[in-house]
């Protein structure tokens, strides 16, 4: 069974910096497209970084050039953020899925839908 477990997350003043980590279970990395999504309250969750491979990548507009998206051999997934603003603040997800292709910051399958199937249960970043 897939597990996906999120880390990381703490309350931060804006201009800092966090490093979140996924750490996958019952499957191999490498074998999914991976990425983060974030969520707010009464918000639609918004896609934030993918990645393919190892070096096949993708950021939400309101990301590029803060953040960047990376995995490891370990198969922990990491999603590195800078010059955080309170805009960032939300409960991030790690999601993987198999996938068609991968833009903007969410995967897509063959059909067009989301490629969300595994998910952790999300970890906190909130930046004052």
């Amino acid at each position: 069974d897939v597990q996906l477990v999120e880390s990381g997350g703490a309350s931060v003043q804006a201009g800092g910096s966090l490093r979140l980590s996924c750490t996958a279970s019952g499957y191999t990395v490498t074998s999914y497209c991976m990425g983060w999504f974030r969520e707010v309250s009464g918000k639609p969750r918004e896609g934030v970084a993918t990645i393919v491979g190892d070096k096949i990548t993708s950021y939400a507009d309101s990301v590029k050039d803060r953040f960047i998206i990376s995995k490891d051999e370990k198969d922990t997934l990491y999603l590195d953020m800078a010059s955080l603003v309170p805009e960032d603040s939300a409960m991030y997800y790690c999601v993987a899925d198999s996938c068609s292709y991968c833009t903007g910051g969410w995967c897509y399958g063959t059909g067009g839908e989301l490629a969300t199937k595994y998910q952790g249960h999300g970890t906190q970043v909130t930046v004052s």
